[in-house]
């Protein structure tokens, strides 16, 4: 992932940018422009091209790169002023180094057009939505379970709780919307509420690469988004894990049922007899894994069809792309929330020597008061393809040596 620069080390790269000359890279159109700095960067930055510039103004923004000691530094810079050959930007406020896309991208040429299309069936439901998406997941349902038998399927989670957990209660938000604190939090987040033991705290972190666990934060910034007095949240968690003791608990978890972005149930496990072991966390993934087969089951046997979406293609306005991914806007509709990280897209770049299509998965996502921002990147392009997208954006052969500079490992 890209890493922001610490201001001292910042301070230091915007220096030796004068102090040892270097090229700094700006792409557009197609074109690779040189820039270096006239004179030591204080309160401004002022470069000066290798060759003009068609189209820059002020407020432009410039997307630059540049190459230290092996390390691809990359940041952003707003032209405040251009004349006689030479282009004022400001200091930019971060620096970034560890990029996490494998190449720059360029502002789109005029000529190409992109058509989008969901990849996969997408579901406009009544259930509690939050803003992740969980990709229907069929190869990593257990090879002893048979998703298409609902029944049996229960029966058998059943028997396997009991080796686990005092009792449980599986939960779907069909007709009722979720009423309880837990079900409200859990609806929320769609992540776990997790007591390993009601004598002791909410997990202080999460454990998970791909975040699971309502934390001891998360649980009081859920308190206080329902009112409760900051300076209470401490008292507010110790009373209600005590009150989980006092009812004859001692070790529970709420798991969420998750399809797609769609929270649509629970599974609540519970251990009340002194002296069984508590639930830990290697429960919680068979859990998931339960919770998966249960989503997966109703969707083969029919449960979600009345809220399937006629995937059509649409087209979102393209900022920038690269030969690895693109950023595109698209304004809030009713196709925006379903937009989310880790949604996968057909892409089919048009251009008028040929067209490329690839998959995509959306990997960051950001919006602004109209718009919403979608950062993409292409998922197993064919080799051809890539060199083809190169060349095209770029505008020169895809060499080994632009392929280093270009990509951003370090």
């Amino acid at each position: 992932m890209a890493t922001p620069i610490k201001r001292i080390e910042k301070d230091f790269l915007i220096k030796v940018l004068y102090d040892e000359d270097l090229p700094v890279i700006y792409l557009k159109d197609r074109s690779e422009f040189i820039l270096k700095l006239e004179e030591p960067a204080k309160t401004e930055m002022i470069f000066r091209s290798d060759h003009p510039i068609n189209g820059l103004s002020i407020k432009s923004k410039l997307d630059l790169k540049f190459n230290y000691r092996g390390i691809v530094i990359s940041f952003t810079s707003d032209v405040t002023h251009i004349k006689d050959g030479l282009i004022t930007c400001n200091i930019p406020a971060l620096l970034y180094k560890d990029l996490d896309r494998s190449s720059s991208r360029v502002s789109t040429p005029s000529d190409m057009k992109i058509q989008l299309t969901f990849l996969g069936d997408r579901y406009d439901l009544s259930f509690p939505r939050v803003m992740e998406y969980n990709p229907d997941d069929a190869a990593a349902l257990s090879q002893s379970v048979d998703p298409h038998h609902l029944s049996g399927f229960i029966e058998q989670m059943s028997e396997w709780v009991k080796n686990y957990a005092s009792s449980y209660k599986l939960f779907i938000f069909k007709d009722t919307k979720p009423q309880t604190m837990e079900e409200r939090i859990v609806a929320e987040t769609g992540k776990t509420l997790f007591l390993i033991s009601t004598q002791a705290d909410f997990p202080i972190v999460d454990p998970y690469p791909h975040k699971r666990i309502i934390t001891g934060e998360m649980f009081k910034f859920y308190l206080e988004s329902i009112g409760v007095d900051p300076a209470k949240l401490d008292n507010a968690c110790k009373n209600y894990i005590e009150s989980r003791f006092d009812n004859g608990i001692y070790s529970e978890a709420w798991v969420p049922v998750l399809f797609q972005e769609y929270v649509i149930g629970y599974i609540h496990i519970w251990v009340n007899e002194k002296g069984k072991p508590p639930i830990d966390y290697t429960i919680i993934d068979s859990l998931y894994e339960f919770a998966k087969i249960l989503a997966y089951s109703l969707k083969t046997s029919g449960y979600f069809e009345k809220g399937k979406l006629q995937n059509e293609a649409f087209s979102g306005k393209v900022i920038d792309i690269s030969a690895s991914g693109l950023l595109f806007t698209y304004p809030h509709s009713d196709r925006s929330p379903a937009l989310l990280p880790d949604s996968e897209l057909t892409i089919k770049i048009i251009t008028p020597q040929r067209s490329v299509t690839t998959a995509a998965k959306i990997v960051r996502r950001f919006k602004d008061p109209s718009t919403c921002y979608f950062g993409c990147s292409f998922i197993d392009i064919e080799p051809e393809d890539i060199r083809f997208l190169f060349e095209y954006i770029y505008g020169k052969p895809y060499t080994d040596t632009d392929a280093t500079f270009l990509m951003g490992h370090v």
